[in-house]
């Protein structure tokens, strides 16, 4: 059964920079979409990002584009979000989720997301 792991959150200053790992224990991500995602206080939980399984192909919420950059590491079984130049809208429990696919692309919807880990807290202010 795979499990997600997420650790690296933490509270910043504006235009500072955080990464947030997501290891998966119980099984290889080899076949598995990541997606990392977020919920503020008070607000719906909505994706920030996701990587296929195979060749890295990436999508970002317009939010986040060039300031944000997901990438993962087979090797390690893990997936990185590095996030810079953060805002204090940007604070928000972060959770990296996956799902497993045959196909070489990722949806950056909640819906196929099965495997959800605890989150982790990202907080940025000054």
């Amino acid at each position: 059964q795979l499990q997600l792991v997420e650790s690296g959150g933490g509270s910043v200053h504006p235009g500072g920079s955080l990464r947030l790992s997501c290891a998966a224990r119980g099984s290889t991500l080899d076949y598995y979409v990541i997606g990392w995602f977020r919920q503020a206080p008070g607000k719906e939980r909505e994706a920030v990002s996701c990587i296929d399984r195979s060749d890295g192909s990436t999508m970002y919420t317009d939010s986040v584009k060039g300031r944000f950059t997901i990438s993962r590491d087979n090797a390690k079984n893990t997936v990185y979000l590095q996030m810079n130049s953060l805002k204090p809208e940007d604070t928000a429990v972060y959770y990296c989720a996956a799902y497993y696919s045959i196909q070489d692309m990722c949806v950056i919807l909640i819906g196929p997301y099965d495997h959800w880990g605890q989150g982790t807290q990202v907080t940025v202010s000054s």
